[in-house]
């Protein structure tokens, strides 16, 4: 058995989110696949059990805010007796151009406390599937990038993204991660130019001259340490940083 875990923060306000590209590629997989069952609540989370090829996989998205999300996924892989070689999650990555897509197991968390989370409950050797939404360009507006809607221009490739994602899914279950991005990029290819975000890290730069620079990925990680001094004080700013798992 294995559990896929997509990442993002509870409730219709937030369903549109950047931040919560974790969520739509968990509900893509669920909408594609018809052996999966409808969505229950369990842990804390909503789950879906179904089966991609010939293996049995659990979907979960947790519904704590995202510095909490290890707490479900824990409690699943408990329930199941699963290691963290069993685990695939699905989350938003900033140091990614939009529409990238890029796999790892282990590693640090690039400053994503939803996978602080996830190490500190699951352990760290998990299946780390990062999906590319884009730097703003500008560290004073990585919290309304990251908190706000996908715009418009963004559907060209999430779309794709997503239904790419969900219909190679069983390429992902069967270990070959080479094969599943692949495909997605196929899915993709150049739909991402007209996106908000500004590629980041080595990523190609956008053709488009009203986007920032590409920022490296020492001024990203500084990026989102300054999400702290952006914020407002008082119940707002603990409000944000459970949205934003900070």
């Amino acid at each position: 058995m294995q559990i896929i875990a997509g990442l993002g923060n509870p409730g219709p306000r937030y369903a549109e989110n950047r931040h919560n590209i974790g969520f739509m590629a968990a509900d893509a997989i669920v909408r594609r696949h018809s052996s999966f069952g409808p969505w229950q609540k369990k842990w804390n989370a909503e789950i879906a059990e179904g089966r991609i090829g010939s293996e049995k996989v659990l979907v979960i998205k947790p519904q704590t805010f995202m510095n909490l999300s290890g707490q479900a996924v824990g409690e699943a892989m408990r329930f199941y007796k699963l290691g963290p070689e069993d685990l695939t999650v699905l989350y938003d990555e900033l140091d990614l151009a939009p529409g990238k897509v890029r796999i790892k197991r282990g590693g640090g968390s690039g400053g994503h406390n939803g996978i602080k989370s996830l190490d500190a409950h699951c352990g760290k050797d998990y299946r780390r599937v990062r999906l590319g939404i884009g730097h703003p360009g500008d560290k004073a507006r990585v919290q309304a990038h990251v908190l706000g809607d996908f715009a418009k221009a963004d559907q060209q490739w999430l779309e794709p993204l997503l239904d790419a994602l969900a219909d190679n899914v069983d390429l992902l279950v069967a270990g070959d991660e080479s094969g599943f991005m692949n495909r997605l990029a196929l899915a993709v290819g150049d739909k991402a130019k007209g996106a908000i975000g500004a590629p980041a890290g080595k990523e190609p730069a956008a053709k488009s001259s009203s986007k920032p620079a590409s920022k490296p990925q020492s001024h990203i990680r500084q990026a989102r340490q300054s999400t702290q001094d952006a914020k407002p004080t008082g119940p707002m700013a603990e409000m944000l940083k459970r949205l934003l798992g900070k």
